[in-house]
């Protein structure tokens, strides 16, 4: 297996690996946090003395020359408070100062926003929908901040990556900054857009590597797809081929247990987790178990509506500007063929539903997820379309907690019975762009009512709900629900803020 050259410079494999095989820490991402308190080169060096010493303990070797990571929200007291007045006072406990690193953490220049509990970083496509309650917290200095800093890691990465750790190097998640430049436009005015134009291209531009050189015998490579028609979709995709640093033990596992080409298995799990649906049946070939993950063999329906987004965006300023005349028509000839692209592959008449393309075997995945509402949140679809996507979010995915994230309970976080923050924005916005108010409304109160039965009973807002019986604490996934939680926080504040 190939080292991870990321992880500390290579100096650390032999311990790391060593680590992270013997299970000593119940959390792979535990020892990835940890910061070593002298130089590497001597932590191995001591290392390869010990080891073999027949009273030699390696959890206390580690705890010996490492720093432990911190998890600060949890000291953090609700009090008398009431839930708005504890999420408005938790922005400063969810803070980090731009001078916070060590070990893979990667140094930012502003401050940010954790999500909570184990997440000690800042997470990509977490922060627009924490950004939408930091807006009604009226925290716009650190919005921009925020925004800054994803500019600071395109400047300086050619990318943002999953988190500002050194071990997501090789892999983004769903590209959601011009919808963070955006927002902060509403709050700081339309110089913003142009404000953040080259970090804007150059974002589009990793998302799109390889487009221009694919053809008809070339039709793949890294995060482009070149369609019957000519067009170009997009998938996810990493270019690490190798288990996660931060989930080394789960990724070993799965891939002895899929029983087939380990790279390509740990390629698809990889990929999985630069969707933030880490992980779903909707990844999953016979669409209920882990070892069928086929990400890279997909075409999500919401990551192209996302770039579609992206597009639009950047044709946006180019107009605004009219400095380019070239530049305005190829971007709006390329948001013409995207949208059409989305209606040809992504919508499917027999389910009346958006959903993925599985562009190997040239078949729709037929795996009804709250991805297919993104289309409705974008304003893509048209009317007949959002009437029957509205006609199943209300009769399928709604549950008395708000709504479910699939129809598939798989035992994995991002299936049911589990509701997400973001995929409730998501759908409730979407519903209501095209006028069904009412149900958006039955989901808006249905999760804000969620999120506060288990303040009042937990004093803590959680990353996850179970949507399905609201009774039960949500589960699944490769760690316990955590509480905090920046995106939680944000989605919260904003949809009860709404009139």
């Amino acid at each position: 297996m190939r080292k991870n050259k990321y992880f500390l410079a290579e100096a650390l494999s032999p311990l790391y690996e060593d680590v992270q095989k013997s299970g000593v820490f119940p959390d792979s991402k535990y020892f990835v946090d940890c910061t070593p308190k002298t130089s590497p080169a001597s932590i191995l060096e001591d290392y390869e003395k010990n080891k073999s010493e027949q009273d030699f303990d390696l959890k206390n070797f580690v705890e010996k020359h490492f720093s432990a990571p911190k998890n600060p929200t949890n000291s953090y007291q609700t009090g008398d408070k009431n839930i708005t007045e504890h999420l408005h006072g938790l922005w400063d406990v969810l803070t980090r100062q731009p001078d916070e690193k060590g070990g893979t953490l990667i140094p930012l220049p502003y401050a940010y926003i954790v999500p909570g509990g184990r997440f000690r970083e800042i997470y990509y496509w977490d922060s627009y929908f924490t950004m939408l309650g930091l807006q009604v917290s009226g925290k716009v200095e650190l919005m921009e901040n925020m925004v800054k800093n994803f500019a600071y890691l395109i400047d300086n990465h050619g990318f943002i990556p999953n988190g500002n750790r050194t071990y997501y190097h090789s892999r983004s998640q769903p590209p959601f900054f011009s919808l963070m430049v955006k927002l902060l436009s509403e709050e700081k005015g339309n110089g913003v857009l142009k404000e953040f134009l080259p970090q804007l291209e150059k974002e589009y531009a990793f998302w799109m590597d390889g487009a221009a050189r694919l053809n008809e015998r070339n039709k793949v490579i890294k995060r482009v797809v070149r369609m019957a028609n000519g067009a170009v979709l997009n998938r996810y995709f990493d270019t690490e081929n190798s288990p996660r640093p931060e989930a080394y033990v789960e990724d070993f596992e799965l891939a002895q247990k899929a029983g087939k080409n380990h790279e390509e298995t740990y390629q698809h799990i990889r990929a999985a987790a630069e969707s933030g649906w880490d992980f779903s049946s909707r990844w999953f070939s016979d669409g209920k178990t882990m070892s069928t993950i086929q990400t890279t063999r997909l075409l999500p329906v919401d990551l192209n509506c996302l770039l579609l987004h992206l597009e639009q965006t950047l044709f946006e300023i180019y107009e605004r500007s009219g400095d380019d005349i070239s530049k305005i028509k190829k971007m709006q000839a390329q948001i013409k063929q995207r949208k059409a692209t989305i209606q040809k592959y992504f919508w499917v008449p027999d389910l009346d539903f958006y959903t993925d393309y599985q562009f190997i075997t040239n078949k729709n995945t037929q795996q009804i997820t709250l991805a297919g509402v993104m289309p409705l949140f974008f304003k893509i679809a048209d009317k007949k379309q959002a009437e029957s996507v509205a006609a199943i979010v209300g009769s399928k995915f709604l549950q008395a907690g708000g709504l479910t994230t699939t129809l598939v309970d798989s035992g994995q976080q991002w299936d049911a019975p589990n509701g997400w923050a973001p995929l409730q924005w998501i759908t409730y916005q979407g519903l209501k762009n095209y006028g069904f108010d009412i149900l958006a409304e039955k989901i808006r109160h249905n999760w804000l009512s969620t999120n506060e039965k288990v303040f009042n009973e937990t004093g803590k807002m959680m990353e996850k709900y179970n949507v399905v019986n609201t009774e039960l604490k949500a589960g699944g996934g490769e760690y316990p629900n955590q509480d905090g939680f920046g995106w939680t926080n944000g989605v919260y504040l904003k949809m009860k803020n709404e009139q």
